[in-house]
């Protein structure tokens, strides 16, 4: 195999393995979200910043999914409205209680939200969880510890307060991001390549689910879940899920 596709896929499947060592910390995360779905509850979920984006959409409308999940895609942070508008939007300060006030989160004490960022320092994700907070909400932290504890407290790329989103949220579970993000050398290559921190969320946020569908289960509880419209028989076995769920989702309708 070629040397550099065996670095990224060995150092992909080393994240893995030391995200499955998170075990407890999703199941206590998972148990939050089991209650507040089995009380008829929304699962609010966040990336704050560019392709962190990517963990909200990978769980909004998915095959195999659970359908009470509110991805919050914010414009401003999107990376399809510019890239580099993105990155001084989760930088800004306050930005992040506008967002949910639009996307009426928070509004009664105990929902759940899913903040996931690979680096967990930026303005929208600090505000994000510090918000939430204030609004009574259970948070769930999808970060990387050792990423933020390298990070300079004097980066621009920090909240003002300078703290870390691991040390705010109620749940955290780390998804050991490499710090740099991107693992491989090619020689002759001046920096870094293929990047790791979106395989790390998805993967972190999918475990996640897998747990509060077994959860849910163990409760008594039938799982609201889509099944892919892909097959036979999809469009009809969701039909129940959408009249319920699209009301109160903003992007599932």
């Amino acid at each position: 195999m070629n040397t550099e596709f065996q670095t990224y896929y060995s150092t992909v499947n080393e994240v893995f393995n030391q995200i499955l060592t998170e075990e407890e910390s999703i199941q206590a995360a998972a148990k939050a979200m089991a209650e507040s779905i089995a009380d008829d509850g929304i699962i609010h979920v966040i990336g704050p910043g560019g392709h962190s984006n990517m963990a909200a959409e990978e769980v909004l409308w998915r095959a195999g999914g659970l359908a009470p999940i509110n991805a919050i895609l914010d414009a401003g942070t999107n990376l399809i409205h510019g890239a580099k508008r993105s990155n001084y939007i989760e930088r800004t300060p306050g930005y992040a209680q506008r967002v949910m006030d639009a996307y009426r989160v928070g509004r009664k004490p105990g929902e759940v939200i899913i903040i996931a960022n690979a680096y967990g320092i930026n303005s929208m994700c600090i505000d994000t969880v510090l918000e939430a907070k204030k609004r009574e909400m259970v948070t769930i932290g999808i970060t990387s510890k050792d990423f933020a504890d390298n990070v300079p407290k004097d980066h621009p790329a920090r909240h003002p307060s300078g703290k870390s989103l691991y040390k705010e949220a109620d749940y955290f579970i780390n998804q050991h991001l490499p710090y740099g993000d991107a693992v491989v050398q090619p020689e002759g290559c001046a920096q870094k390549i293929a990047p790791t921190s979106t395989l790390c969320n998805v993967f972190a946020i999918n475990l996640l689910m897998i747990e509060t569908v077994k959860q849910l289960i163990a409760m008594g509880i039938e799982p609201p879940l889509w099944m892919s419209a892909n097959l036979p028989g999809g469009d009809d076995a969701n039909k129940a899920n959408e009249e319920k769920y699209i009301p109160l989702i903003r992007h599932l309708g």
